[in-house]
């Protein structure tokens, strides 16, 4: 059984568009989302939680259709959203007295272990905490009520880089027994090189490509030449550099010819969303 399955989601608003967007996680992974601001992954997660009103396609968690069986399906998911505004003169222990009577499945004992793990004082006033340390009980929130789907919308956000290790060490473990599964929204990329299976890249309102992380990779070359040998190549990149050196870019792999002599490696995850970004090539 899939744990996600995004069919031909299609959103139009007067400056944006959110075209055909399909893709599925299979139960036990966690899928990277990644794209540039403004590329369509907030518009994506509000329609996977029904927060929006789409026109067209549908959703399916854990096999069922989210549009009709929504009550039930949100017990299943747990969502974490980086720079989520809480009523901030509330207490953490007042504000999850209230959150937790939504849900039929709450733990009260794994809810104190995140708090512990976190390091979050249930007595201090969400105005007290820093950015890093709501997102952490937003995660503590979303962890804490037996969720078979989690949607993490820049969870490590305002982390220094050992919180940020811990959690990505924390995401694999939950997602080890094959019964959780968590879809990442991210811009550092460099979290999703430690721990995602699978990544979904959207540009421009569309699906570029969805895969396993080391496939989706090695779908593209970063090239490195000289002047000469970018004429050779330079219809079909997708966007280069030209510098002192000469260029480097990107290129998908289907249209790379090792005869040409470029010296070509696959590139990382940010490389290849940097390059996407630049809707034309540019000289730097």
């Amino acid at each position: 059984m899939l744990a996600l399955d995004i069919r031909n989601i299609t959103k139009r608003y007067p400056d944006f568009q959110l075209r055909d967007v399909s893709f599925q996680l299979e139960k036990g992974y966690i899928m990277g989302f990644i794209g540039a601001n403004g590329a369509g992954k907030t518009t994506t997660i509000k329609s996977i939680m029904n927060m929006i009103h789409t026109d067209g396609g549908e959703v399916y968690i854990l096999g069922k259709n989210m549009a009709e069986h929504e009550l039930e399906l949100k017990q299943e998911i747990g969502c974490a959203f980086g720079g989520i505004d809480f009523y901030t003169r509330s207490r953490i222990k007042t504000l999850t007295d209230t959150i937790k009577k939504f849900f039929t499945r709450w733990d009260d004992a794994a809810y104190q272990s995140y708090l512990s793990r976190f390091k979050l004082n249930e007595n201090k006033k969400i105005a007290e905490l820093s950015m890093g340390m709501k997102v952490k009980y937003s995660l503590a929130l979303a962890l804490s009520h037996g969720a078979k789907l989690l949607i993490l919308d820049e969870p490590t956000s305002g982390l220094d880089p050992v919180a940020r290790d811990d959690l990505l060490d924390l995401f694999q473990e939950l997602v080890t027994d094959g019964e959780i599964s968590i879809l990442f929204s991210t811009h550092i990329t460099s979290d999703l090189e430690k721990c995602a299976d699978f990544i979904t890249f959207i540009a421009d309102g569309q699906v570029v490509k969805s895969a396993e992380k080391e496939e989706f990779k090695e779908s593209f070359l970063l090239l490195n030449g000289n002047e000469t040998q970018l004429g050779l190549v330079k219809e079909r990149m997708i966007a280069y550099k030209v510098n002192s050196f000469g260029f480097t870019g990107l290129i998908r792999s289907a249209d790379y010819h090792s005869s040409s002599g470029i010296k070509a490696v696959t590139p990382s995850l940010e490389d290849i969303m940097i390059y996407f970004a630049k809707k034309e090539p540019a000289h730097v």
